[in-house]
């Protein structure tokens, strides 16, 4: 099974997220979805797939530099359109095991994901 691990390279949370993958030897795929464009119908899976409540971080810097319009979250269409147009509102990383989707980086959690 491909593991894959989406978020931006020089992202905090998502370095621990690799580094902690790499110590543990579980071999994954990393994509910057600044360098590699999901297209809507990948947000759309994405959005299906994982909790929609959290994958819109709303505490970053991203966010806070969007109009009130663009900060409309109200559904899961919209949730879709303002991933495609700002990917960087994402809550990273977000770790595609199968049909699991983990949103953020804990090491207590990522512990229970592989055991």
């Amino acid at each position: 099974m491909t593991i894959k691990l989406l978020g931006i390279k020089n992202c905090d949370t998502v370095r621990k997220a690799r580094n902690w993958l790499k110590a543990h030897d579980i071999e994954f795929e990393f994509q910057d979805i600044r360098d590699e464009v999901l297209s809507k119908k990948e947000w759309t899976e994405i959005v299906k797939n994982a909790d929609s409540d959290k994958i819109v971080n709303t505490r970053g810097t991203s966010w806070r530099k969007l109009s009130d319009t663009e900060k409309d979250t109200s559904s899961n269409a919209k949730i879709i359109n303002l991933l495609s147009e700002h990917p960087t509102v994402m809550k990273r990383p977000l770790l595609i095991s199968g049909k699991t989707y983990h949103i953020g980086f804990k090491p207590d959690e990522y512990e229970k994901l592989f055991a």
